[in-house]
């Protein structure tokens, strides 16, 4: 980093070591209330966090007037999960003051790497949606595009895994219970956010209709603001939560009548909305709030964007010039309808013209093939929560069938019924994926086989009516926090080497191909890659209480628990090795040790079970003398951001296994390639662009492709069958299904074994298994060969450029949103040198 600009950027701030000393010093007195013999490591963490924090203000509050000065078109990413992770470590790293920080506390007696560990992980989201939107997050900023992320301010996140007897149980994820330092809470941005009620419908002075929504019950978002510092801190862009607030918190007559429970109630219902990420949906209560979850936030963002156009601008015409709102999947696509309301309802503007500025300005990213994960919602339901809305979801449906009828007379009823917004199908429904697709000029996939896909799937009619609409933008990964801050020990060879410029920009790792062909370099890389396996190592040690050899092959997969990702084809492959190394006892066995994590939705019965099936097969391998030394299994628990960034560094083996054609793009296959790990994959998702990267021979791709796995569903596929031709196979399912790793319970697994069996195997477990094995057999073989493994393992790293967020964020910016970087002013002490 440029020493000038990080003295100089942020004004007033010196940011030597000595400085920092002064500020913890005084952040601990005047901010914690604390002096140091009192202080415990938490109140130095939080001192940590301010004294930081207050360094970053004067570049937000820079970039932000910046932003307005050159009254720049603005991104709004909606979201409703942002899966930040921990915040001091990622400021500290991406303002390049990590050496002077920890100087500073070593002076004070305190250790860094102890204080960042009592940082929670922020309870925002859950997998690979929210982590991607924090990635965007990272790259907007690190690319100067001025950029809001918005979202829920969730109280209690999604939930914290722990395991009980070896089943997933569910506990409040108490992220907030010792406070945020690294949010601002804006009481004074505040909108009222509405529901239920009735429409009124009037004429106004020339015969035209309008509508009043009325009789309402109204709830309060509150903003909540977190810095989003890009690299070197020379963007801080801003990411606002909204949390949701009472109306009337608190109703004295109530209580004064000894009704103590009543006096509160409208407050803890208003706040709900704000509560927990995906609330079980397996109620009709829980449906409903979700859904007013999804409409709650966007509705505070739409009026917020409003608001904030409208200091500068009047009438709407030139929104879609100074707003690009990107719709992240069909959560937020309520966003279309509310914009249409607000335009038409509230500012006057005719339909015609609000729809026009409406869909300029909106674009949508689709992350699904699988339909039932396409958002639907009864009619019955918004009717009743949104009337306004449906109205207006039944107008843009009207028009919209109208229009492609005035074009296209030969169309079928059949076709009309696939288009439209509703689902006219057993209970009337609305397509939130179809309301977000019409109502957005622009709609991407995640991958390029994705984008495809979509194209042939889920959207092939609406496809045919908007031909140039689909685009891809293959998703991305911030080498920030993925190499740069999770895996120091392969980060400082890497700029040991090369220099730090692959930092900003990715595609210079290409000049560690070379690099692959030196002995003393592998050598390096492979201890490197040891450091972090034993990292991992005393992590499973402290967790669960299981020794592994930082020597075994680490086999990883991480990631939510659901059938199409097949855990399940990992573990039966598993039952198959143990049971071999078990009858081969003279065999030199490349050691294995498999890793698991994720979480399964606490209303998904067979995700759960599954997890009950990995703890319970782990339990008898992990304790059988025949194979000690030589396989393990290792489930640990509540995976979140920072776990990721221990696992992943530590990876030898990626398995991304999904069955071919349903996973969209997948962003854990980029960051364990990153990192130096092999994958073993299905031809799925960017695990074909990953393959075009690093060369069909340095990756382990097997199984059936999307094409012929349509095929063989098509053409009557019977598990029973390859059952009975394999083994291995029918030898590990009759194990499971016969109680070998449940006595205590040996029928339990049943709805697994008739899932595979007389369920027809949806996801082609079976299918794939032979081939699955033999993969697995080619990777255990070129382990046993350490200096070719770690060639591929290099050229992986090395091949990675392309899959930055940087890379994603730039082609979204230049071929969807047509934004521009915005140059940030420097302070003015700085300018005059």
């Amino acid at each position: 980093m440029d020493a000038r600009f990080t003295q100089r950027s942020f004004e007033g701030r010196s940011l030597d070591v000595e400085a920092f000393r002064r500020a913890f010093q005084e952040k601990l007195v005047y901010d914690v209330g604390k002096d140091m013999g009192a202080a415990t490591p938490r109140d130095w963490y939080f001192t940590a966090a301010h004294a930081v924090r207050d360094r970053l203000v004067d570049r937000w509050m820079e970039t932000t007037h910046s932003h307005y000065q050159a009254d720049a078109k603005r991104v709004y990413y909606l979201s409703l999960e942002f899966l930040i992770g921990r915040l001091l470590n990622n400021s500290l790293a991406n303002l390049g003051i990590g050496p002077q920080v920890g100087e500073a506390f070593d002076r004070l007696d305190v250790q860094l790497d102890e204080i960042v560990e009592l940082e929670p992980d922020a309870a925002l989201g859950n997998g690979g949606l929210g982590r991607l939107a924090a990635c965007f997050l990272d790259s907007m900023a690190t690319l100067g595009l001025p950029g809001y992320g918005y979202g829920i301010r969730y109280e209690f996140g999604l939930f914290e895994q722990r395991f009980e007897h070896g089943w997933q149980v569910e506990h409040p994820e108490q992220w907030l219970r010792f406070g945020n330092p690294w949010e601002f809470p804006r009481p004074e941005v505040l909108y009222p956010v509405e529901f239920y009620g009735r429409v009124e419908e009037a004429r106004d002075g020339i015969g035209d209709r309008t509508y009043r929504w009325v009789d309402t019950e109204k709830v309060l978002a509150m903003a909540y603001d977190t810095p989003v510092v890009g690299w070197q801190g020379r963007t801080i862009n801003t990411l606002r939560l909204w949390s949701a607030q009472a109306t009337r918190d608190f109703h004295l007559g109530h209580f004064n009548d000894g009704d103590y429970l009543k006096a509160v109630e409208q407050k803890v219902l208003s706040e709900n909305l704000s509560r927990v990420l995906y609330p079980n949906d397996a109620t009709d209560a829980g449906r409903e709030l979700r859904f007013k979850q999804e409409y709650f936030f966007t509705s505070a963002s739409m009026q917020d964007i409003l608001r904030r156009y409208r200091q500068h601008h009047a009438g709407f015409d030139l929104l879609p010039e100074k707003a690009g709102i990107q719709l992240n999947d069909t959560h937020p696509a309520i966003a279309i309808a509310e914009l249409m309301r607000l335009l038409v309802d509230k500012h006057g503007l005719a339909w015609e013209h609000a729809w026009d500025i409406t869909r300029r300005t909106f674009a949508y990213t689709n992350h699904t093939l699988l339909p039932e994960a396409l958002e639907t919602w009864p009619v019955r339901m918004i009717e009743r929560v949104l009337p306004r809305h449906m109205q207006i979801i039944y107008e843009i449906n009207g028009r919209f069938l109208g229009q492609v009828r005035a074009r296209r007379p030969e169309a079928r009823d059949d076709q009309f019924a696939r288009l439209s917004l509703i689902d006219e199908h057993g209970d009337r429904r609305v397509r939130m994926g179809n309301l977000a697709f019409i109502g957005s000029h622009k709609v991407n996939g995640v991958s390029a086989l994705h984008t495809e896909l979509m194209k042939e799937t889920v959207f092939a009619d609406l496809h045919r009516e908007f031909p140039d609409r689909i685009t891809n933008k293959t998703n991305g990964i911030t080498p920030r926090r993925w190499l740069y801050q999770a895996n120091r020990p392969l980060s400082e060879l890497i700029s040991s080497r090369i220099g730090s410029g692959w930092v900003r920009d990715l595609g210079e790792l290409a000049a560690l191909l070379p690099k692959a062909e030196d002995p003393a370099f592998r050598e390096e890389f492979r201890r490197a890659k040891r450091a972090n396996k034993k990292r991992l190592a005393e992590h499973v040690s402290r967790t669960l209480g299981i020794e592994v050899s930082p020597d075994s092959l680490f086999d990883v997969q991480v990631k939510r628990i659901h059938e199409y990702k097949r855990q399940l084809l990992n573990l039966l492959q598993t039952v198959a090795l143990y049971n071999e190394m078990r009858d081969e006892r003279m065999v030199d066995w490349v050691p294995v040790t498999k890793i698991f994590a994720g979480k399964a939705a606490p209303s998904y019965h067979i995700a759960k079970l599954t997890l009950k099936l990995i703890n319970d097969v782990a339990k008898v391998v992990n304790h059988d003398p025949a194979v000690r030394g030589l396989l393990k299994i290792a489930l640990l628990p509540n995976y979140n951001v920072t776990l990721a960034e221990t696992i992943i560094p530590a990876a030898d083996l990626s398995e991304q296994i999904s069955t071919a054609g349903m996973e969209a793009s997948g962003t854990g296959n980029m960051k364990l390639a990153l990192n130096g790990a092999l994958t073993i994959g299905t031809l799925d998702g960017a695990n074909v662009e990953i393959r075009e990267a690093v060369g069909p021979e340095n990756i382990f791709i097997f199984g059936l492709n999307a094409e012929e796995a349509n095929g063989l569903r098509r053409g009557g596929f019977n598990p029973r069958e390859v059952i009975a031709a394999n083994p291995p196979l029918k030898r590990a399912l009759d194990m499971i299904a016969g109680g070998v790793f449940s006595p205590d319970d040996p029928h339990r697994y049943l709805p697994i074994i008739q899932a595979l069996t007389d369920g027809g195997d949806p996801f082609l477990v079976t299918a794939d298994f032979a081939a699955y094995a033999d993969a697995h057999r080619a990777a255990r073989t070129l382990y046993g060969d350490a200096e070719a493994w770690t060639r591929k393992a290099i050229l992986n790293t090395a091949s990675m450029g392309w899959f930055s967020s940087d890379r994603t964020i730039a082609e979204y910016a230049q071929e969807i949103w047509d934004v521009k970087p915005v140059l940030v002013s420097e302070p003015a002490e700085a300018a005059a040198e």
